[in-house]
């Protein structure tokens, strides 16, 4: 186990699959891990009752990433909790494959939400209000560079976060030498 004692670490879409995956694998590494969930808060909180049995310290937060308010009321639990916030893991996403001349307004305006926006939301208050140190990790997919077929508009989304994350990077490492 890896100490990052009295660190805390903030996973969007920490329910289940890949993102409970990544909150008990950091609560394994010592961190305290915020759960972030937008649905079904029994999944959510069976994921940090399994944190808490093997000894970590987790604590589920409901909060639609996709909304300003609802993230940083994200991290205002966060902090209310432990204090701080070391990690951010933008995991929260959504795929609705189907082809672009197939897709309707709905499909692309709720892929552009969560996938988008929802990690513009949360990089930005983590630019703000990570502790000195900290870390931003965000989630793609390799469809941006295989470009197949039916996976348009989920692509998009994931490329444009790949260029919010390379952008953000450097502000921070700009204003981190100032």
């Amino acid at each position: 186990m890896t100490n990052q004692a009295n660190k805390v670490a903030l996973v969007t879409g920490a329910s289940r699959g890949i993102g409970a995956a990544v909150a008990e694998r950091l609560a394994r590494d010592g961190f305290t891990v915020v759960i972030n969930y937008s649905g079904d808060a029994k999944l959510a909180q069976a994921v940090a009752d399994r944190i808490e049995a093997a000894g970590g310290r987790a604590l589920t937060a409901k909060a639609d990433v996709s909304d300003a308010s609802a993230a940083r009321g994200l991290f205002d639990a966060a902090e209310a909790a432990f204090g701080c916030v070391d990690v951010l893991v933008n995991n929260a996403g959504i795929m609705k494959l189907g082809k672009i001349a197939d897709s309707d307004d709905a499909a692309f305006d709720q892929q552009v939400a969560v996938n988008l926006k929802g990690s513009f939301n949360t990089m930005r208050e983590a630019a703000r209000r990570l502790r000195n140190g900290g870390r931003i990790v965000n989630f793609s997919t390799s469809v941006v560079g295989t470009r197949l077929e039916t996976y348009g508009i989920y692509v998009a989304t994931k490329a444009a976060v790949e260029s919010l994350t390379a952008i953000l990077s450097k502000e921070l490492r700009a204003a981190a030498s100032r």
